[in-house]
């Protein structure tokens, strides 16, 4: 199993990203899928997930900002990142987990693509 997250990179405050993240050995449309993200000295936080169709959790801080969205038959998660602040600087990491409470192993996370905004 691969999560491979990409699309990260620099830009100015106000500006936009969109992340990727392509899964092998899992079919990402029978798990709950989401993304995170780690700042410097900081835990891993939520920034939005969807357990099953299109009831999607996101952070107060990133709500009507960011979207999250998956290709099924691409086998695809995508996170869209709009009107970026400077506090968005992170690496972002996706991960998928079963939809029923399963041991850590089964628990995927990709290896995280760095986002830094710049004021």
């Amino acid at each position: 199993v691969q999560l491979q997250a990409s699309g990260g990179g620099l830009v100015q405050a106000g500006g936009s990203l969109t992340l990727s993240c392509a899964a092998t050995g899992i079919i990402l449309s029978n798990h709950a899928v989401g993304w995170y993200r780690q700042a410097p000295g900081r835990q891993r936080d939520l920034v939005a997930a969807v357990i099953t169709g299109y009831d999607i959790n996101y952070a107060d801080s990133v709500k009507g900002r960011f979207t999250l969205s998956r290709d099924n038959a691409k086998n695809m998660l995508y996170l869209q990142m709009n009107n970026l602040k400077p506090e968005d600087t992170a690496v972002y990491y996706c991960e998928a987990e079963p939809l029923t409470p399963s041991p850590p192993s089964f628990v995927y996370w990709g290896q995280g693509t760095l986002v830094t905004v710049s004021s």
